[in-house]
């Protein structure tokens, strides 16, 4: 669910964005549903899971009302996003029911506090400084809440005009970077997030991904729903290089009833490798950052048996695969001679999927779930006559509406004028 760090990542009412995994030092997180599962994978022996249920979290303290005093409807207890901290002492979630909730991993997992956030979060992001969560929500605002005083309530820090995607930080938390549906990647100034440093524009879809690459901190990579991976220097919003994903697909993503969208980024420093996994498709691609030529050389495809829900980088450069597989929900590729094979016997691997295992039933329901993304693409028509044709069926089930309401009770019709130029 977050793909930040040099050690890995990861309308009506839109789909849950399903289960995620995330690595940060010795620490792995899965969610599926309202849990969360979190282990020191690399450490021998079968204790230390943490395991936490949303569903037994205390409520928000404003009851049915969300920050901003109105009355909300009653959500599920999925977990919507989730990150943890660049030095994974906190890590932090928000749930369907609006709930942040924070907590400290060390010297041993502990919830610090629970509170109640405006709208449904799409996103979140821990400040280097660790001490600001920011969260993105569906209205398209983002709102920072206090890490050293963990209690307090929100501060509204930007806004834009439609649903945020992402959020995401610079190194050194000077820079705020939101993703929207309506194509834009806007650059903000972290202490004045009124002042919009630059934008980022030229994709033709909404902006899924958004991730500053930590080692080349003025390097932005995006990814969108029009299928292409682009590369930024964010500052003065200028795209330095755009990938076409269709050219690295194929002929699999050459189909043109399918839409391709990347759900997930992860990236590592050690090598500069980047790992995309598209929402809809079961497979992995893996590229090489040259920062010099600033571009992205395709280095590897990975195929799944199963979809992916997430993918993570560790910093040796292995990477670990969240997928719906009930006998193995977790995969490990280990890079080899250049390219990254497939491992078994790990014992990290071996712990981690016994506690995936043991808490399956949690994942279950999002086997086969529908696109994440799917309701997001703009409608589009293939040609003028059929666009024409469907407007016409409107105007017609409109002025027949019409007529049938000036019915009256008594069964019998009464003479009104049609008035065709209002329709």
């Amino acid at each position: 669910m977050e793909g930040d760090g040099c050690d890995g990542g990861g309308g009506g009412r839109r789909p849950s964005p399903g289960p995620a995994l995330a690595l940060r030092g010795a620490l792995m997180a899965a969610s599926g549903g309202g849990r969360l599962l979190a282990a020191p994978y690399r450490e021998p022996g079968d204790d230390g899971l943490f395991v936490f249920d949303c569903v037994n979290a205390e409520k928000p303290t404003l009851g049915n009302q969300g920050q901003d005093g109105k009355q909300t409807d009653k959500g599920s207890d999925d977990i919507l996003a989730f990150a943890f901290s660049p030095s994974g002492g906190y890590f932090a979630l928000t749930d369907d029911n609006k709930r942040l909730i924070l907590f400290r991993t060390k010297p041993s997992w502990e919830c610090v506090s629970i509170r109640c956030v405006t709208r449904r979060c799409t996103s979140l992001v821990i400040t280097a400084a660790e001490d600001k969560i920011l969260v993105a929500d569906k209205s398209g605002d983002v709102y920072s809440y206090s890490i050293t005083e963990p209690q307090a309530d929100g501060k509204l820090e930007l806004g834009h005009l439609s649903l945020l995607l992402d959020v995401a930080l610079s190194p050194d938390d000077r820079y705020i970077l939101t993703a929207d549906r309506d194509e834009k990647i806007r650059i903000s100034l972290a202490n004045a997030p009124y002042f919009i440093v630059s934008f980022c524009l030229g994709h033709r879809e909404f902006v899924s991904k958004i991730f500053v690459i930590p080692n080349y901190p003025d390097l932005l990579l995006s990814a969108s729903g029009d299928s292409t991976l682009r590369l930024w220097e964010y500052k003065s919003g200028e795209e330095v290089y755009c990938c076409h994903l269709s050219s690295v697909c194929g002929t699999e993503a050459a189909k043109t009833d399918q839409k391709y969208t990347v759900s997930r980024i992860t990236y590592c420093c050690q090598g500069g490798f980047v790992a995309i996994l598209f929402d809809c498709i079961p497979t992995v691609y893996v590229f090489q950052l040259d920062a010099v030529a600033k571009q992205l050389v395709y280095k590897q495809q990975i195929s799944l048996k199963h979809k992916g829900w997430d993918i993570a980088f560790e910093e040796t450069g292995d990477l670990w695969m969240l997928q719906e597989d009930s006998e193995a929900p977790l995969q490990l590729y280990r890079p080899c001679d250049g390219q990254w094979k497939l491992v078994t016997d790990d014992r990290g691997l071996q712990k981690m999927t016994k506690y995936l295992k043991d808490n399956w039933a949690v994942f279950e329901g999002f086997v086969g779930a529908e696109s994440y993304y799917s309701n997001l693409y703009k409608a589009s028509f293939e040609d003028m006559d059929t666009y024409l044709q469907k407007k016409e069926e409107k105007l017609q089930q409109k002025k027949k509406k019409r007529q049938d309401l000036q019915h009256g009770a008594n069964g019998q019709t009464k003479k009104v004028k049609t008035e065709e130029s209002s329709l």
